[in-house]
């Protein structure tokens, strides 16, 4: 079969080479291609633009369509047009990429030809990126609840902004939840944006304890979750009309807030939406126009502290932070010891167990993954640099290279046994450096 041939579409001003035009990125009921999605993008763009213009994006690349596994990449590739910028991000990890900045619809086009479809930006602009311009809330609901509880919560934060000077942007999240995003002075630190984020989650959760909860583990969750955690560096989530990878083709929709009350997600699609912004627009083209002041949430956060409520669990690759709790779910918790005894202080009774050599765990972190080896042991390296004083522990055994199959190659993954490292020294588990995931 012959090799298809690949599209040039003039954007922008500029030529965007589309390969593989006809591939199916959606099928069964959309049966959509890759140029079709393409063309979407484009009817959109002025929209998609206001989330995702000068920042720096994650590449969460469905290079077999939508109905295949993912994968993430932060660095842009080497072979790209020149006029595709780009900025080098710093990580909790310690480690750094340069990451795709998209600034036009020429460039929107172009990431969404790498199979890109969803759009993943930072919540920070090239120009100062230590400093979000954007806060986000995030309304995750837990399994069961209804959509009608999803709705009345974003109207909780809605009042809430209001009271505290600043206006929140909703829009659909594309699957079962809700987004709402809030523009900012770009004055605060990540860790300080997130600690404003966990202030106003904890403060819908005091305002309506039935419907929201801030709490992280997942056991002790109901109704709908404001994942606080979305504001700590190096995540993102799915940005105004990204296309999510459900059957239906569903879009994150930017809605108005009297919009709200009667939504239904499944009216927004890759379909309808374009329909949609062709009659009314973007209901968000003015989100740049009005950006608020953490302060008031930021003093409210300091209530939360000097009330005893301290810091909330981070994502585990995060380092432990000042004033956080254990990380571990309540469910596997160390009791105090009183607990395990019986009422009347006598032991609890000690089930039998075969007599069996207890099993040893190897305490292993894994500190570098890429299809290219010499990049993963690069990245071995680099962890050497970072954490010296447990290095020289590391014995040439405890180094594990490892070759792994993809789905068509191979990487290497590199991995420490920290067996020989005092405790107090051992690091935590990071994100790889690299991260790269097989092509």
């Amino acid at each position: 079969m012959a090799k298809e041939e690949a599209r040039i579409l003039e954007v922008a001003g500029r030529e965007v080479r589309i390969t593989n035009p006809s591939k199916a990125y959606f099928s069964k009921e959309l049966r959509l291609t890759k140029l079709e999605l393409v063309a979407y993008y484009m009817s959109v763009a002025d929209g998609a633009l206001h989330g995702i213009r000068d920042r720096p994006i994650v590449l969460k690349r469905f290079v077999d369509g939508a109905h295949a596994e993912a994968f993430y990449q932060k660095r842009a590739p080497e072979s790209r047009p020149e006029w595709i910028r780009t900025v080098t991000l710093s990580f909790p990890s310690g480690r750094t990429a340069e990451e795709v900045v998209v600034d036009d619809a020429a460039g929107l086009a172009w990431i969404v030809n790498l199979g890109c479809i969803e759009l993943h930006p930072h919540p920070v602009l090239s120009s100062d990126l230590d400093h979000p311009n954007e806060l986000r809330v995030d309304l995750d609901p837990t399994p069961g609840v209804a959509w009608d509880d999803v709705r009345r919560v974003a109207l909780e934060v809605k009042a809430l902004l209001e009271e505290l000077g600043l206006t929140g942007w909703p829009k659909t999240s594309g699957s079962r939840g809700m987004h709402v995003n809030v523009r900012i002075e770009p004055r605060w630190t990540f860790t300080e944006v997130r600690r404003a984020a966990l202030a106003l989650s904890r403060e819908i959760e005091r305002r309506a304890p039935a419907l929201a909860t801030s709490k992280w583990w997942k056991e002790e969750r109901h109704g709908v979750f404001l994942d606080y955690n979305q504001n700590a560096k190096d995540r993102t989530t799915c940005s105004a009309y990204s296309v999510r990878p459900l059957p239906d083709g569903r879009v994150s929709t930017p809605l108005t807030w009297d919009e709200v009350p009667d939504c239904d997600p499944a009216d927004f699609t890759v379909v309808t939406v374009p329909v949609r912004f062709a009659a009314i627009g973007d209901p968000h083209a003015a989100i740049d126009g009005s950006p608020g002041s953490l302060e008031k949430l930021l003093e409210l956060a300091a209530r939360d502290d000097a009330s005893g409520l301290g810091d909330a669990p981070w994502p585990p690759h995060y380092r432990k932070m000042d004033g956080e709790g254990a990380r571990v779910a309540p469910s596997r918790a160390r009791k105090p010891k009183a607990a395990a005894e019986g009422g009347d202080g006598a032991s609890a009774p000690v089930r039998k167990t075969r007599a069996t050599s207890p099993r040893v765990r190897m305490p292993l972190v894994m500190v570098a993954s890429s299809p290219d080896r010499e990049a993963a042991l690069a990245g071995l390296e680099r962890w050497k640099q970072r954490h010296p004083e447990a290095a020289r522990h590391v014995a040439v055994e405890d180094v594990l290279v490892d070759s792994m199959r993809g789905r068509s190659s191979t990487w290497t993954r590199v991995r420490v046994n920290l067996r020989h490292v005092p405790e107090e020294l051992c690091p935590p588990q990071e994100t790889p450096d690299p991260d790269d995931p097989p092509r």
